[in-house]
């Protein structure tokens, strides 16, 4: 019967090593735990009455598995935490559906002017506003005040005709004494039109179609 104790204190010593090392899953710790139990109950039911098992051994054994039954727990509370947090996170963007936020995705154009933030170079003494289709192509260079970070962009061509309707990105173009500085992204505000939860992750579908973070959100506004 000494030899069922050491073989069984090997079990729940390797079983306990596994789970710290292989993190298995919930299911899996519970299941070593269920078959520990078991093989405990057949150790007691099998021992010799004239030379029982001590109840060191015992004490040993259960204190070893006792670690696996708070990891089981430990991972349920760890996942509830997770999912109540989701929802928590997921009803505070939901407010944001119907509101413009601010970021670099593509800014959605139906005929309307599209507000812009830029950033231009501060020792530029001219900028200009590079707008580029779908597709990626420039479509318009406008010169812009190279002090002014708030743009509005009215969608028209130099003959004053609307571009078409679609999305549209945005970049900064600055020069000092006419040499080229540098070129950066501009940010548009869009509205956002869904809120969805990705994983552990809320995705935001602006107008337009683009998605986005809601960690990349830099601001948010009543829609204009």
């Amino acid at each position: 019967m000494t030899e069922i104790s050491q073989s069984m204190a090997a079990t729940t010593t390797t079983a306990a090593a596994q789970s710290v090392t292989e993190k298995p899953s919930a299911n899996a710790l519970s299941s070593d735990f269920e078959t520990f139990l078991k093989m405990l109950t057949v150790q007691m039911q099998n021992q010799d009455p004239m030379n029982p098992i001590e109840s060191t051994d015992y004490a040993v054994q259960l204190a070893t598995f006792s670690s696996v039954e708070q990891q089981v727990q430990t991972n349920d509370l760890i996942s509830a935490l997770s999912n109540q947090l989701g929802v928590i996170g997921m009803s505070q963007t939901a407010g944001w559906v119907g509101m413009d936020v601010k970021s670099d995705a593509p800014s959605y154009f139906d005929g309307e002017p599209v507000s812009l933030s830029a950033t231009p170079n501060t020792t530029a003494d001219a900028a200009y506003l590079l707008v580029r289709n779908a597709a990626g192509t420039e479509v318009q260079r406008v010169s812009v005040d190279p002090k002014e970070t708030d743009i509005s962009w009215n969608g028209m061509d130099k003959d004053g005709y609307p571009f078409p309707t679609g999305k549209y990105s945005f970049a900064i173009e600055s020069h000092a004494k006419g040499a080229f500085l540098s070129t950066a992204s501009v940010n548009s505000y869009s509205e956002v039109i869904e809120a969805r939860r990705d994983g552990g992750d809320i995705t935001l579908i602006l107008n337009g179609g683009a998605e986005i973070s809601a960690e990349d959100v830099q601001s948010l506004r009543e829609a204009s």
